[in-house]
């Protein structure tokens, strides 16, 4: 049975809280510097222009960037089956991305200062040497209200698709002891061995 997924509208929020936070830093930067030029005697034509630059960048990056992230995010849709997830993403071009559970060796949850206080998690998917992304990551599902059940539910799909990992894991542990107790086999006979030439 598969199961839907939109990420929460808190996801949203926490873009909307990145773009004032990039926007506050510039503003910041940008205030630094004209204290700057003017301290330093520099030209007051100077400090308007930059500020006029300033500004129009900022208002430019507002224009361009907060509606093509609200566009990515409305777009973003997760589904999670018994055998694969899958990721529907993109703005012009739609893209779907399947990741086959069979492959997947761990899922990492990542939760920002942003998503801390909003209450939501982005779950990375990891894949056994699949992965072209420089993060190390198949992908990830994002903008998760109920992300540790997700996380949970996940896994238990992991453990059904593998369920010799357990039993190999003990037997490894199995032989591991075995080769113990021959070794200390081997000791004590070495011991009786070096005694009885002693003796003799």
């Amino acid at each position: 049975m598969e199961k839907s997924i939109k990420p929460d509208r808190k996801y949203f929020t926490k873009c909307f809280w990145i773009h004032l936070t990039i926007t506050g830093t510039a503003l910041l930067v940008l205030a630094i510097t004209n204290l700057i030029i003017h301290f330093t005697g520099g030209d007051p034509y100077a400090i308007s222009l930059l500020w006029l630059i300033g500004s129009l960048c900022i208002v430019l990056f507002w224009v361009i960037s907060y509606p093509i992230t609200y566009l990515w995010i409305k777009n973003l849709h997760y589904i999670v089956c018994e055998d694969r997830v899958t990721i529907h993403k993109g703005l012009l071009t739609k893209t779907q991305q399947n990741i086959p559970l069979r492959a997947v060796t761990d899922f990492a949850l990542q939760r920002t200062i942003y998503d801390r206080v909003l209450g939501i998690g982005t779950i990375k998917i990891q894949t056994a040497g699949q992965t072209t992304s420089p993060t190390g990551y198949e992908g990830s599902l994002s903008g998760l209200l109920d992300y540790d059940n997700w996380q949970a539910e996940l896994r238990q799909k992991i453990e059904i698709l593998h369920p010799f990992s357990d039993a190999t894991a003990t037997a490894e542990t199995g032989k591991r002891s075995d080769q113990g107790i021959l070794i200390q086999i081997l000791d004590e006979l070495k011991k009786i061995r070096t005694s009885l030439q002693n003796k003799s």
